[in-house]
């Protein structure tokens, strides 16, 4: 994995994930982005219960599937 997005520009995302990750009490949301190329993950924010956490990746992963191309999509 790297922190930085593929060099090339016409390189479009395959797939985007979205995973809650427990942490010490607290419930981190973090986004997987996969480039046929590369894998990126970051970490969007930190929720103080799970099911905030799970209600927050669901509509991050709504929104990024949006702009990915694909024969649903199409």
């Amino acid at each position: 994995m790297t922190d930085q997005p593929p060099s090339d520009t016409g390189n479009r995302p395959r797939v985007v994930e979205t995973v809650v990750v427990p942490d010490h009490g607290l419930w981190h949301v973090d986004i997987i982005v996969v480039y046929p190329d590369g894998v990126i993950r970051r970490r969007v924010d930190t929720y103080r219960t799970e099911k905030l956490a799970a209600v927050a990746a669901r509509l991050i992963k709504r929104g990024a599937d949006r702009d990915i191309p694909g024969p649903i999509r199409e």
